[in-house]
């Protein structure tokens, strides 16, 4: 197992596939891009597939979320998720995407194995997508919405991120769409993971900002501590049910102490926390030819360590030192 100084267990395993992405939006990266890593330093899929391989059977990781960048700009994607569907034990799969290639690919990754995605977005304004994503792509988000559900990659749920002055009034109109759709809504406050370090705490739109908007419209049901687990969102059901709306308030109610997240970027170094700084290097050892028994030592001194919390709740916080794109959301 992968265990820490606080108890906590990690069960689920948060897989980078490429630091690229094909939207630019404002809180996430320059205009310009980065500068993308080299080739040779990104897992292949064959060690990809190796390490998820170790997690499952001898580390006791039960889901494997695939993120990015844009996890669907991945040549070998659907062949990823079809090994790892085919582990024993079979981990449970998702994928966080910007929807942008899910049109063309959703019926493959549903025949892969895949269970369900997660898309982001954040408005339904054609104008607003243009300028937060620095790309008119709204339609092809829609469409590969459309096209997961069809694919029955569900639950399909959406990401979106307020913005003060951009889409902050848009929260009642998202979740009335999402709620004719079948989609399931989760905001996710804005968090410090900008290439340009841009984010500021003051103005944020924050969790209580969010539901006192929501509220003009729905009535929301807290579903409690009990039902929430360890899910980072906090949920609420929309007048009396089924259907749910959730928030993830990382920056103004951290949920640390339930984590139960481990993560690999790219080129294969293991995050204790999304917001750490330090890593702990598997690509070394796996390219040295180490067996499996000493990149669990590994991994599993790697998490022992991981701290107590975030620190996003120190007005003091560093960003880390690597954006979004490199990390895995």
């Amino acid at each position: 197992m992968l265990v820490d100084t606080y108890g906590r267990v990690a069960t689920d395993l948060r897989v980078s596939l490429t630091d690229r992405c094909n939207l630019r939006c404002t809180y996430c990266m320059p205009e310009a891009g980065l500068k993308w890593l080299a080739k040779p330093d990104l897992l292949t899929d064959d060690e990809i597939v190796r390490l998820i391989d170790i997690a499952v059977t001898s580390l006791g990781i039960e889901e494997v979320r695939f993120t990015g960048g844009e996890p669907l700009l991945r040549p070998g994607l659907v062949g990823i998720v079809e090994r790892v569907a085919a582990l024993t034990p079979r981990p449970r799969m998702s994928l966080t995407t910007n929807g942008i290639g899910l049109k063309r690919t959703a019926r493959a990754l549903k025949a892969a194995g895949l269970d369900r995605v997660n898309v982001s977005l954040d408005t339904l304004r054609p104008d607003v997508f243009k300028a937060l994503t620095r790309r008119d792509r709204l339609h092809d988000v829609l469409d590969g919405l459309a096209a997961a559900h069809e694919a029955g990659l569900t639950p399909v749920k959406v990401n979106a991120v307020l913005m003060p002055g951009r889409n902050d009034d848009e929260a009642p109109d998202l979740l009335a769409w999402a709620l004719e759709h079948g989609y399931e809504l989760r905001f996710i406050e804005q968090m410090p993971l900008d290439a340009q370090h841009g984010w500021k705490r003051d103005g944020m739109v924050t969790a209580d900002d969010i539901l006192t908007s929501l509220r003009t419209r729905f009535e929301l049901t807290p579903e409690g501590a009990e039902a929430r687990g360890a899910a980072p969102a906090e949920r609420w059901t929309v007048d009396g049910g089924p259907h749910r709306v959730g928030v993830i308030a990382s920056v103004t109610r951290p949920f640390c102490a339930a984590c139960d997240r481990t993560r690999l970027t790219a080129d294969g170094q293991i995050r204790t926390c999304l917001f750490a700084r330090e890593e702990t290097d598997l690509r070394a050892a796996l390219r040295s030819g180490a067996p499996a028994e000493e990149i669990s030592r590994i991994w599993r001194e790697a998490m022992w360590g991981k701290k107590a919390g975030s620190g996003l709740d120190d007005p003091t916080f560093l960003q880390p030192d690597r954006p979004m794109s490199a990390i895995g959301g």
